[in-house]
């Protein structure tokens, strides 16, 4: 894709940097990514194209400048790598490389689950008590966490995912424990410390995955054992027509990032609210060509619309942890 330098997303960025780097330094940068960062950047490292030297140039004099204002007198080398992640990857996903990093803690069973496939997950953890399968799904990013609880037997999601919501901290023991069993798969250091995995906005972002339907017939479970828990899952759910909550400044910032084509999709299972906030945020001919298309393109299948609608929300939850917008479901507290 060839768009002007101020265009570029953070991760199309971070592409021309590391395809600047050279392949021996860009996979030492890889090495400290998680899977599903190394998907993003590996996918924008394949997908861009027409990269002109003024591109080039202002990446390169962002990092520079970047790096001048995190390595000023006075600040240790602990300090800096703290800094540096948590702008990179956000607070919360930072946290457990920093630990990784400046902890020495090493969760080498669980982290390689990050790099499987749902259903070998599924495969792998079905047979374990619900509180280790609980445990499996808090640690995995959302979306992979939804596609392997769609993978087990219906009869346990609720179970799970009502485990997930009131994980409160895992003891060292327990960690040890559950790498333990990981590493009957693969080989690996079970020197770790205690982590504080799961919660009920865990639990609300797996279920904002889950297939329509599906993430109401597990809330409604749920809330048969616990009516207040399964309100506050609710309430810290995101789901597409919350759009509506996001700021003007941040509609905008968004569409940035999704195609007129898969827009066109979402929009068609939209409330009508949610149509008029998108549309006035895009220029009016964009606005035109997009309303164009949509009633040109004829029927849709709701799986398509969707998934459409699932991307999107995926684009909203990563800029959300990024900081670069930020997030209230349907008005409730925003989510940070």
């Amino acid at each position: 894709m060839k768009a002007d330098p101020n265009s570029l997303s953070g991760v199309q960025r971070a592409a021309v940097l590391l395809l600047s780097l050279g392949e021996a330094d860009a996979a030492e940068v890889l090495k400290h990514m998680g899977a599903k960062e190394v998907q993003k950047l590996g996918l924008a490292m394949a997908t861009l194209t027409n990269v002109s030297r003024d591109q080039v140039t202002r990446v390169m004099d962002e990092f520079t400048s970047a790096l001048d204002g995190q390595t000023s007198l006075g600040v240790g080398a602990d300090e800096y790598i703290r800094n540096m992640l948590v702008q990179a990857l956000g607070a919360e996903k930072a946290n457990s490389l920093i630990d990784r990093i400046l902890l020495g803690r090493n969760t080498t069973g669980l982290d390689t689950l990050k790099w499987m496939d749902p259903r070998a997950i599924a495969d792998l953890v079905r047979n374990e008590h619900p509180q280790i399968i609980a445990i499996v799904m808090a640690h995995l990013d959302a979306d992979q966490a939804a596609a392997t609880l769609k993978q087990l037997p219906e009869r346990v999601r609720a179970d799970v995912l009502l485990r997930i919501a009131t994980l409160d901290g895992i003891p060292p023991n327990a960690l040890n424990e559950l790498n333990e069993i990981m590493e009957r798969q693969f080989a690996g250091n079970q020197n770790v410390k205690s982590s504080n995995i799961g919660g009920v906005k865990v639990a609300a972002n797996i279920l904002n995955f889950m297939d329509s339907g599906q993430d109401q017939v597990i809330l409604g479970a749920v809330s048969q054992v616990d009516q207040e828990l399964g309100n506050r899952i609710a309430d810290l759910m995101f789901v597409f027509d919350d759009i509506i909550e996001l700021a003007d400044k941040d509609i905008q910032l968004v569409l940035r990032e999704v195609t007129g084509e898969r827009l066109g999709i979402a929009l068609r299972g939209a409330d009508a609210k949610v149509k008029e906030k998108i549309t006035r945020n895009m220029s009016q001919r964009a606005a035109e060509i997009l309303l164009e298309d949509m009633e040109a393109r004829g029927p849709v299948r709701l799986s398509d619309v969707e998934g459409a609608q699932k991307e999107i929300l995926t684009i909203v939850r990563r800029m959300s942890d990024e900081g670069t917008i930020v997030l209230a479901s349907g008005g409730a507290e925003a989510l940070v």
